[in-house]
């Protein structure tokens, strides 16, 4: 297995890479965060029409963010972009989305969406809490700092940054799913909005103990995020859903949790007993806590692309099949993967 395949001395030679971790350790929670990524191949023999968007500029305000996000450290450098997906992470909060892609059909570029949607929900989460502002209980009231933010859920953050890349000019249209996570350091609650078939999965002691169901209109069509380019008649009949939609989640997180966020290209090509079988193997490699989660990250990501051309069952093959199609093996799209690991400092 690929696995087993990374050296220890590769594995020794990039621990000095730095990986994200929530800081302020007087919280009694802190998360470790690892994210990686891979954009399918493009497909010379789809013909698509002349594209009538253009990619965000490297000096524009979302353009800047999108290339410091991909810079994110990975042990697997694979694709630079991640193809239609985006992801976001912050203190107490990761996010991703997935480009619908057959807007790509009709020249408008998915990842523009999809990389405008997490730009505002960076931009709106930034002065946020995830949960009750963090100040110590036990002081006076007067001796209590002013807290600055608002608290934020993941569903109204998820309907700020829609509306606000409904009023981004460099999006002509579009569409996503959206799964937006927030981590509270201070009580270790995990509270979760999620539209569409990307969602996330809460693993503890090797076992599944959550897992957020695709939401979905009919086979292969999730609920999305849409934007329609003004005054054309061509996109009357897509979908177009609201964060309304949502389904929303809050749990309490233990010591040693994993929380694995992921868009359909994972979830489509890994079954949930194959991803908690690639985090238990990972976790035999001798790695600190703070890089543990990327190498997960990495490994799922890994996998979920050699299984869409193995030709091996597949989530999305047995789902087909429920809606009586034979589409047999994995599903060829871009894969998106953020792990997060939960530990108690107290």
């Amino acid at each position: 297995m690929f696995l087993t395949s990374l050296s220890r001395c590769r594995v020794a030679s990039i621990k000095r890479v730095a990986r994200y971790s929530t800081v302020a350790s007087e919280h009694p929670y802190v998360f470790h965060i690892g994210a990686a990524w891979n954009a399918k191949p493009s497909d010379p023999s789809h013909k698509r029409p002349p594209p009538q968007t253009v990619p965000f500029a490297p000096d524009s305000p979302i353009g800047k963010w999108r290339d410091e996000t991909l810079k994110w450290p990975r042990f697997v450098r694979t694709t630079r972009d991640a193809g239609e997906d985006f992801f976001c992470v912050q203190a107490m909060k990761c996010d991703s989305v997935d480009g619908v892609g057959g807007w790509a059909d009709s020249g408008v570029d998915p990842a523009l969406f999809a990389q405008a949607m997490m730009y505002h929900t960076a931009r709106y989460s930034r002065a946020a809490w995830a949960g009750e502002p963090e100040i110590d209980p036990t002081l006076d009231y007067e001796e209590r700092e002013e807290v600055e933010g608002w608290e934020l859920t993941p569903y109204e953050c998820m309907d700020l940054a829609y509306g606000g890349v409904l009023r981004e000019r460099g999006v002509l249209g579009g569409a996503s799913t959206a799964c937006l996570i927030t981590l509270n350091a201070a009580s270790g609650l995990l509270r979760s909005a999620n539209l569409g078939d990307s969602g996330y999965a809460v693993v503890r002691s090797k076992n599944v103990i959550y897992h957020q169901e695709p939401q979905t209109h009919y086979f292969n069509c999730p609920l999305q995020l849409t934007k329609v380019p003004v005054g054309d008649r061509h996109f009357s009949g897509v979908c177009v859903d609201s964060p309304r939609h949502a389904a929303t989640h809050s749990m309490k997180l233990r010591d040693g949790d994993l929380v694995v966020l992921y868009t359909d290209g994972f979830g489509d090509n890994i079954f949930l007993r194959e991803m908690t079988s690639i985090l238990s193997l990972s976790q035999k490699h001798d790695l600190p806590d703070e890089l543990m989660p990327q190498f997960m990250a990495d490994r799922l990501v890994d996998r979920a692309h050699q299984t869409m051309y193995s030709g091996r069952v597949t989530p999305f093959q047995k789902e087909a099949a429920r809606y009586g199609q034979n589409l047999p093996g994995g599903k060829i799209d871009d894969v998106t993967v953020v792990v997060a690991l939960v530990r108690e400092t107290s």
